[in-house]
């Protein structure tokens, strides 16, 4: 059946129940248009990373390996020496909403709205370095006073916000035709703007884009045992009397460990990992060039202090906007559902304003992101009312919120999960 995924021909015709057999760690097979492909060895050496690729083990990848591959010839001289086979013709595809979708994506190509506007994305650039430049600008000539440490720290941490949404349109290829400049701005806007990895923001992303809000899969919901999430796992653990918090109280402490903590903590640590563990020099050179920044900065009077709060106020920019958007929605084990519905149950958009795009980053419209992720973002109003139209026509829910009730449901989901929990661990 193709050991190691060395065979060049399709040597035979598989039912969906041997296709799923083969979803272990050593053992992977997926479809994509309904061709058949044996993984097993080759996940290791897949650009994405082994994770992202095994998380379709068993499964139908075709939607997944589209959204997040521009050029589909050149990845298919690495998946034809894989190729063991089909699907048989009585098989139905895994993704119910498949032609519909299919139709959809074809005809929004069709129309440009995957073409990016090098206008928006200059000005957007242009904006960020010019808040980053008066900051440094009124330090080294105004001094340091709190009052001026304070409208410094608001205005990094403006920029560097901003940032954080412009690296992710390059990250997720959405800028340049071809990826290796994508790929070469990404490790410079992350790396030199903002003193991370673009490896390791590309593990982290894609696996959750692969798999949003899949216990396990996706990492954005794996909250190492400090909170619970949905409906689910807050039930589980309460049965099996797990206890590493209080979880009924965690909407209160979501304010003192989660906003405040995200990026100064658990992002700076594990960025300084992967620059240990990875000995990647191009990681480590545009670090230096951050810190050249940061060092800069910190040596004036109240310098850590600006930094330091910079640092505080973009972290609870990132988690409000990032959060709202999925934590209030469905988590859950993984239940194969297809594309379109995997996304929808996991995702809800907040209303367009220009406030609320430029806030967000255009994450706003992020049912339209999570189904094109390599459409720039600009264009999400464009086909918004596109998918809207699919979604009633199949009955799928797509929610939109104001942005004070997305930042709400947060809160609101914690206390829901926590009481879950609560219940479960006393009476169950």
């Amino acid at each position: 059946m193709g050991v190691g995924g060395q065979q060049t021909e399709a040597a035979g015709v598989f039912s969906w129940e041997e296709v799923q057999k083969h979803r272990s760690r050593n053992d992977r097979w997926l479809v994509i248009s309904r061709k058949v492909y044996n993984i097993s060895q080759w996940a290791k050496r897949h650009p994405g990373g082994s994770h992202v690729i095994g998380h379709y083990a068993g499964e139908d990848a075709t939607e997944a390996f589209t959204a997040f591959h521009p050029d589909q010839k050149f990845v298919q001289k690495f998946l034809k020496p894989l190729l063991i086979g089909e699907l048989a013709v009585t098989e139905p595809s895994q993704d119910g909403n498949k032609n519909d979708f299919e139709t959809l994506r074809t005809q929004v190509e069709k129309d440009g709205l995957f073409k990016a506007k090098p206008l928006f994305f200059c000005l957007h650039l242009t904006h960020i370095l010019l808040l980053e430049a008066l900051a440094w600008m009124m330090v080294w000539y105004w001094g340091t006073s709190w009052t001026l440490t304070l409208l410094c720290a608001v205005m990094l941490a403006t920029s560097q916000a901003q940032a954080g949404w412009l690296q992710h349109d390059f990250g997720h290829l959405s800028v340049f035709k071809k990826s290796k400049w994508n790929h070469l701005v990404h490790k410079f806007v992350i790396g030199h703007l903002k003193g991370a990895a673009a490896s390791w923001w590309n593990h982290l992303h894609y696996n959750h884009h692969a798999k949003p809000n899949v216990l396990s899969k996706d990492p954005d919901v794996n909250m190492s045992g400090v909170f619970v999430l949905g409906s689910v796992q807050p039930v589980e653990y309460g049965m099996k009397k797990i206890k590493h918090m209080p979880y009924n109280h965690q909407h209160q402490y979501f304010f003192l460990l989660g906003p405040p903590l995200l990026v100064p903590v658990v992002f700076n640590l594990q960025n300084l990992n992967v620059m240990i563990s990875r000995r990647n020099w191009v990681v480590r050179f545009w670090t230096v060039c951050f810190a050249v920044h940061v060092i800069t900065y910190i040596s004036k009077k109240k310098g850590a202090n600006g930094i330091s709060l910079c640092e505080f106020l973009e972290s609870h920019w990132f988690v409000w906007v990032t959060q709202m958007n999925h934590l209030p929605m469905n988590i859950d084990h993984e239940k194969n559902r297809d594309w379109v519905t995997m996304q929808l149950q996991a995702t809800c958009n907040i209303e367009k304003s220009f406030f609320n795009d430029w806030f967000s980053g255009h994450l706003n419209f992020q049912i339209e992101h999570h189904l094109f992720p390599r459409m720039p973002r600009h264009n999400y109003h464009l086909v918004a009312p596109r998918v809207r139209a699919l979604c009633d026509k199949h009955g799928i829910s797509y929610q939109m919120k104001t942005l004070w009730r997305g930042m709400t449901d947060v809160v609101s989901s914690l206390k829901t999960s926590g009481d879950l929990w609560l219940d479960a661990y006393l009476h169950k």
